[in-house]
């Protein structure tokens, strides 16, 4: 676990704490759980308490911060159409590879309905809301939307989500 964690730092300059689970007993039949990364994803990225920063190696010179900025996380549902669904998971194959390497991506899932395998479910967590601009004035993202937008047979519905604990903590400072 801890060479994940080295390399999701690497990757993406965020550190990670060890899950207290193993994804794989997460995971049942290939089916990802959308609730099981949701919450994955939060305990692997929530900030960690002061006092408990990793310390970076020599040549990075310094502590991680404990600074948070707003994040912005994102729920998105799309109903597409049956016939367009291959169409769509193609399209998605080449292009999550694309969106996860953008710098201030923290996660990028795209799920499905385990009771409606045609509404994909979005969970999107961006470190800032300049990432996010950024990710949006992406050419291959707005090749994907336009490929999502003629495959949908009615509209998204985007759910803008906080982190509870960290807007609790700053509404009690």
């Amino acid at each position: 676990m801890a060479a994940l964690t080295d390399a999701v730092y690497h990757a993406t300059g965020v550190r990670v704490r060890e899950l207290p689970v193993r994804i794989e007993d997460l995971l049942h039949d290939m089916r990802i759980n959308l609730t099981v990364l949701i919450l994955a994803s939060a305990w692997a990225l929530h900030p960690m308490p002061p006092g408990q920063a990793l310390k970076t190696t020599a040549s990075e010179g310094k502590e991680q911060s404990n600074m948070t900025t707003p994040k912005v996380i994102m729920l998105i549902e799309a109903k597409i159409q049956p016939q367009r669904r291959d169409e769509l998971i193609e399209a998605a194959r080449q292009y999550l590879p694309l969106v996860r390497a953008e710098q201030g991506v923290e996660g990028f899932y795209l799920t499905a309905r385990q009771d409606d395998p045609n509404t994909l479910v979005f969970y999107e967590i961006y470190r800032s809301q300049e990432a996010q601009d950024f990710h949006l004035q992406q050419d291959f993202t707005k090749k994907f939307l336009a490929t999502l937008k003629s495959a949908q047979a009615t509209d998204r519905v985007r759910t803008k989500l906080v982190e509870v604990a960290e807007q609790a903590q700053a509404h009690s400072n």
